[in-house]
């Protein structure tokens, strides 16, 4: 995330004695896009971040797969899938397609009516149409999914009847008396929330109706029943508050034919085979312990190695880069949050103070306060600028238990925030600087394909029209220089400034926040931007596209050496002592047949084996086969070694 911040205004959300100023800044995203490969997939618009995981929808695609086999060492064979780009099926979406919207709308308004047909107790409320289809909340006993079964031969029924959605407009005492009548509590509440006179209500021939402004198919025909499917069933609260009932919410997909169906399925499958959650507990690579509560992680120790190379890599890119690094508390006086804006914007999110020899402390939601102080702990002189700071700071925000997702949406993450203060002539510079030091740090990543969007000022903002003139326009001189295409989002700044989203595409096609850059000005300006956001759902993010299999130089385990018995083990620790005095992350595994543990390399996703026969001890040697490069033969320690630090240095593999 990239913020520009205006360092002394009026209106200002963080003041200091020389009248310069901290704007509070939201972390937002930024995303890369890569190309497919060796996956089955279909292209579908997720975005998450901590603000919400929510997902945004472009064209999809489902890409045709092919199994091949490659062999390996003493006849184990490992299967990997790669991608034959035919058979290429593109997906609309809801924005793209009202043809489809108009289905799910009215795939979630017929499930209703089959739920109420065949349990009459049940209470509907809301059903909207979502990003990969449906879902329609009930008041009812839990259901199953044989009840699911049942529900869906239901649906089809009433879509083979090719029965009318009849749109008719009622007073509002007309609609309260017909809702009386089928005694529907939840309709009423629905309906004292719609401040419009006239209410529109949807009938599906003369069986059935709800409150709804449409829009809808013109009959159940309409809708292709090969082409809709019941997912699950969760419970949900009303209206999102613990303290109302537990609802029954069923997920559908829909869409307009069977073959779209079939790409979508496909693409639901390696979602589930590449799920972080999955992943991270087959591989120890982290957990969430119940016993310490939800949505605090816990780095298992190859996870941790993981992060530890994430950071070094980070932490050497901004030195590099002219950044000074920080370490900040992860608590505050209370008044620290007040002054910065957080309690009056923020509050939501923020825990409870706490009350320390009569002050009230409060644990930090963002770092950017943090960062104002320390520059703001000496005066600057304009030869000083630009001063660039940089820090991996932990921060802390509250979400509801509900809502909490694995890494994606946790309470405890840390944030890669930098700021930097400029001058205003130094803007245009400095952003293109963030925009290269963007890119370079997410290419290392296997992220090469980026879509940009240019936040302009929102209804509700602060600052005159001149200041948010000359920040939008050095944001978009940036651009243009960097020379990368872009989109408007008009009216999709934050409050304080204009703001720079990149997004990056996994190789599912799906979009996650990770960077931003925003700005606001003043004399000095700063500049707020985070690269990669979230440590911790950065990590889902890599788990994720590369399916656990990382590279060779993010990989926990970098060789694996296997002794065709224990009589080789001494030599067998003696060359992983050699490849860790070099850097390398290595470890013996034994006591099992050799083909055992080659199976066991592979399921742990170990980048490379080096086996180790008598042959091997004599010649001092070993036999080496590459995951990703398959047998490379037998070579001596050194070359070994030479070459597993060359391929890490390079980012390659071997």
């Amino acid at each position: 995330m990239l913020v520009v911040h205006k360092m002394a205004t009026t209106s200002s959300l963080f003041f200091s004695s020389s009248s310069s100023s901290l704007f509070l800044s939201k972390p937002t995203s930024l995303f890369l896009r890569l190309p497919l490969k060796r996956f089955v997939s279909v292209s579908s618009q997720l975005r998450h971040g901590h603000a919400a995981p929510s997902a945004s929808s472009t064209a999809a695609s489902a890409l045709a797969t092919e199994s091949t086999q490659t062999p390996t060492l003493d006849g184990a064979e490992h299967t990997e899938k790669t991608v034959e780009e035919t058979e290429k099926i593109v997906l609309p979406t809801n924005k793209s397609s009202e043809k489809l919207l108009r289905i799910r709308h009215s795939c979630a308004h017929v499930m209703a009516m089959a739920v109420q047909k065949l349990y009459p107790d049940a209470k509907v409320t809301i059903g909207p149409w979502i990003e990969n289809g449906f879902y329609y909340d009930f008041d009812m006993e839990p259901l199953t999914d044989r009840d699911l079964k049942r529900i869906k031969k239901e649906m089809d029924r009433i879509i083979g009847r090719n029965l009318p959605l009849i749109r008719e407009e009622v007073s509002r005492d007309e609609a309260e008396r017909r809702i009386t009548t089928i005694k529907e509590p939840y309709k009423m509440e629905i309906l004292e929330s719609i401040k419009e006179d006239l209410i529109t209500i949807y009938h599906i021939g003369d069986e059935w109706w709800d409150l709804c402004a449409g829009p809808h198919v013109e009959t159940t025909g309409k809708i292709n029943k090969k082409a809709v499917e019941l997912e699950s069933v969760a419970g949900a609260y009303w209206r999102g508050d613990e303290k109302r009932p537990m609802l029954q919410r069923i997920y559908g997909t829909a869409w307009e034919n069977e073959e779209q169906l079939k790409a979508y399925l496909h693409f639901k499958e390696e979602a589930k085979r590449r799920d972080h959650r999955r992943l991270g507990q087959d591989l120890d690579l982290f957990s969430i312990q119940d016993e310490a509560g939800g949505g605090l992680v816990f780095w298992h120790p190859k996870g941790s190695i993981v992060r530890h190379t994430v950071e070094d890599f980070w932490k050497k890119t901004h030195l590099e880069h002219g950044y000074d690094l920080l370490y900040t508390p992860h608590v505050a006086k209370a008044e620290l949050w007040k002054i910065s804006g957080h309690l009056d914007f923020y509050r939501e999110n923020m825990y409870d103070q706490m009350s320390i020899e009569d002050e009230l402390y409060q644990l930090r939601p963002m770092n950017c306060p943090y960062h104002i102080l320390v520059y703001q702990r000496k005066r600057q002189s304009y030869r000083d600028f630009p001063i660039k700071v940089a820090e991996l700071g932990t921060v802390y925000r509250y979400e509801l238990s509900g809502s909490l997702h694995g890494l994606f949406r946790v309470r405890g993450f840390t944030q890669d925030d930098a700021h930097i203060f400029c001058l205003e002539d130094q803007i245009k510079d400095e952003i293109r600087g963030v925009l290269d030091l963007t890119e370079e740090i997410l290419l290392k990543f296997g992220f090469d394909r980026y879509e940009v969007n240019l936040s302009t000022r929102p209804e509700k903002s602060v600052g005159g029209d001149d200041i948010w003139e000359k920040a939008t326009s050095a944001l978009r001189d940036a651009l243009d220089d960097k020379g990368w295409s872009y989109q408007i989002d008009e009216g999709g700044g934050a409050f304080y400034g204009p703001k720079i989203d990149l997004k990056i595409e996994d190789a599912l096609g799906r979009k996650w926040q990770c960077s931003t850059i925003q700005e606001k000005k003043k004399r000095p300006i700063m500049i707020h931007r985070a690269v990669l956001g979230s440590l911790e759902r950065f990590f889902g993010v890599l788990i994720e596209h590369y399916a656990g299999d990382f590279p060779l130089w993010l990989s926990p385990i970098q060789a694996r050496i296997l002794p065709v018995t224990d009589t080789q083990l001494e030599y067998c620790n003696e060359v992983t002592r050699k490849l860790k005095n070099n850097g390398i992350r290595a470890e013996v595994c034994h006591s099992e047949r050799l083909p055992k543990l080659i199976r066991n390399a592979e399921k742990q996703k170990i980048p490379l084996m080096a086996v180790v026969g008598a042959k091997e001890v004599d010649s001092q040697t070993v036999t080496v086969r590459s995951r990703f490069g398959g047998e490379l033969g037998t070579m001596n320690i050194d070359d070994f070694i030479s070459r597993i630090k060359s391929a890490t240095d390079n980012r390659t593999s071997l």
